[in-house]
């Protein structure tokens, strides 16, 4: 990558013009605690640097984007890097057979939302699994737990063309380059982190069904341990072949013939014409404002984009800087609003090949006018959602910019914990379980259909202000993620919070029913809101590990993740030497 010259930069834009001087905001952050109802303390740190800034949720992902900046490469190109380089270290949460949604923002300012979603196979249909239920809590199970458990849970994935799309359309590097990282990794191996190591013990009865994930994952029977050495050379050859032939290797190739062949004989209703015929979709972004934010989410099928919109045009009309964070007041009214948010998510928010979403209105400042006065200051709403509560929290992130102002915010998932729980014999790879988020009562939005989209609660945003980037955010945590941007964006806008804060901020969470508040909400407040008539419901954490970027006045960037899940942020600082190699190339002169 170049050095931080004017020249070198993508556009020149001067990002960050209209950003608050680092003494307003040290001013800001003073002044948040003085009317706040709740207090905490951080337990990462951020990182500033000026050449790129990468946030993942494992160090060696963020070292891989790193890696691929340093060597020239722009912000898609590191993050393709730590994609596939997650799919090694987090295998649990994200593969090259899942499913995710790209928000680029590039250096000349165009916007693209690249849509990779996980599709229904063409056989399916509404009635091909049997319900044993069709009421909560178990509404989404069927017999024999076949859309949750092995080959029959398998949809048809789109991350590895997504990835690659983005690296052609977008990178500067190839795709051998990117996916070294990666591959370096799975023929090495990497030493488990506590956090892996938890979650291969908490799904271990299941992989254990299935000899071929049980011999990487559970060997000898015994789940591995953190700190073992994991080594996965089959996957590595996997990756091999694909950096050699590219993504057609999958998607009706020989890889994916050898792929589908297993699954069609394990009982899957995916087809080699399936991934054959496979496409991503290029997606419009939803943009509204807040306060003078500029807001640039994800469309539907993922809830994010819209639906913070809805939350933040309802808060506008109240001075929630004033209110304070985490007072019985400010916390109020954000569980109101994510009721309401939550019961137009579950009428409206689908595949929009498939179901009409009416973004316009959701998102429009007169829509907030007409819900708002349903909130009411003094008492907790009746209002009873039922979102779906199978899709899963075990997804990744990835928050990347680069210092010629490209960037990218992308959250990719297998669904559940090792997506289906099966490994494709002789590939290691672990395909998700996708199917498990379609309704399998026929008749209903989110029924299961050949060829829809899941729906999903991703909701990776930038906000931009006069013109020029602020943030940059994502998270995993299904559907909670919406909710935990929500929170972000009030963090950074009217508690003036700086980033580390804004990220490690106790969270709360309501679909309806219960009002989850994580236990750094103060006690005497969450007395408060159960007097409101909430139903509290004190919990660890809601959602997971954010990674965020600010894109600070002087034109560097700080990145922070928080304290939910390994994240990891890395900088790239420093340049290049000055031109003088000429200069100082005469030894009868001196040096300046």
């Amino acid at each position: 990558m170049r050095g931080r010259d004017r020249g070198s930069l993508g556009d020149g834009s001067g990002r960050g013009v209209g950003r608050l001087c680092e003494q307003e905001k040290t001013v800001m952050t003073k002044d948040w605690r003085a009317r706040a109802g709740s207090d905490f303390s951080c337990e990462k740190t951020p990182v500033t640097a000026s050449r790129g800034m990468a946030v993942t949720n494992h160090p060696l992902a963020s070292a891989a984007a790193v890696e691929m900046m340093s060597a020239g490469g722009n912000a898609v190109d590191a993050a393709i890097a730590a994609l596939f380089a997650l799919t090694v270290v987090e295998p649990m949460m994200v593969g090259i057979y899942g499913g995710g949604t790209a928000l680029i923002r590039l250096a000349d300012g165009r916007e693209v939302i690249i849509d990779g979603l996980a599709t229904a196979p063409g056989e399916a249909r509404p009635d091909s699994y049997t319900p044993v239920s069709d009421s909560w809590p178990t509404y989404m199970e069927t017999e024999g737990r076949r859309n949750r458990v092995g080959a029959a849970a398998v949809p048809v994935p789109g991350n590895l063309k997504a990835w690659c799309e983005a690296l052609d359309r977008f990178g500067a590097l190839s795709l051998e380059q990117v996916m070294e990282p990666a591959i370096r990794h799975a023929a090495r191996g990497f030493r488990v982190t506590p956090y892996l190591a938890t979650c291969i013990a908490e799904t271990a009865e299941d992989m254990a069904l299935d000899p071929v994930i049980a011999a990487i994952f559970l060997p000898g029977g015994t789940p591995l341990a953190e700190g073992a050495l994991l080594v996965q050379s089959e996957y590595a050859r996997t990756l091999s072949a694909i950096a050699r032939h590219g993504p057609d290797h999958l998607y009706g190739g020989a890889l994916g013939e050898q792929v589908t062949t297993y699954l069609r004989q394990a009982g899957s209703y995916v087809s080699l014409d399936d991934l054959r015929h496979y496409a991503t979709v290029d997606r419009q972004p939803v943009r509204s404002t807040y306060r003078g934010v500029d807001i640039v989410g994800v469309a539907p099928p993922c809830a994010g984009g819209v639906h913070i919109a809805q939350m933040l045009n309802l808060l506008e009309a109240f001075d929630i800087g004033a209110l304070g964070f985490g007072t019985a007041q400010t916390t109020h009214l954000m569980l109101e609003v994510l009721k309401i948010a939550a019961v137009d998510r579950r009428a409206t928010t689908a595949d929009p090949a498939f179901v009409d979403v009416p973004i316009a209105r959701l998102i429009s400042k007169a829509y907030a006018d007409l819900r708002r006065p349903e909130i009411s200051p003094d008492r907790a709403s009746a209002y009873q959602a039922r979102i779906l509560e199978v899709e899963s929290a075990n997804t990744t992130h990835v928050t990347i910019a680069d210092g010629q102002g490209n960037i990218v915010t992308s959250t990719q998932t297998l669904n559940s914990l090792f997506g289906a729980r099966i490994m494709i014999p002789g590939t290691g790879i672990i395909p998700s379980n996708y199917m498990y988020l379609f309704d399998p009562h026929p008749g209903n939005a989110l029924s299961l259909e050949p060829g829809k989209r899941i729906t999903s609660g991703i909701s990776a945003t930038i906000g931009m202000r006069d013109g020029a980037p602020y943030f940059a955010v994502g998270l995993p945590g299904a559907h909670r993620i919406p909710s935990a941007v929500f929170q972000f964006i009030l963090n950074i806008v009217d508690h003036g919070m700086n980033l580390q804060e804004a990220v490690e901020a106790p969270r709360l969470f309501t679909w309806g029913q219960e009002a989850e508040i994580e236990h750094g909400i103060a006690e005497t407040v969450r007395t408060a809101l159960a007097g409101l008539g909430h139903q509290v419901l004190p919990v660890n954490h809601v959602a997971g590990g954010m990674g965020a970027i600010l894109f600070n006045a002087d034109g560097s960037m700080t990145g922070a993740s928080c304290w939910r899940a390994d994240g990891t942020p890395m900088g790239v600082g420093g340049g290049l030497a000055r031109k003088q190699a000429t200069f100082w190339a005469d030894p009868t002169r001196s040096r300046p």
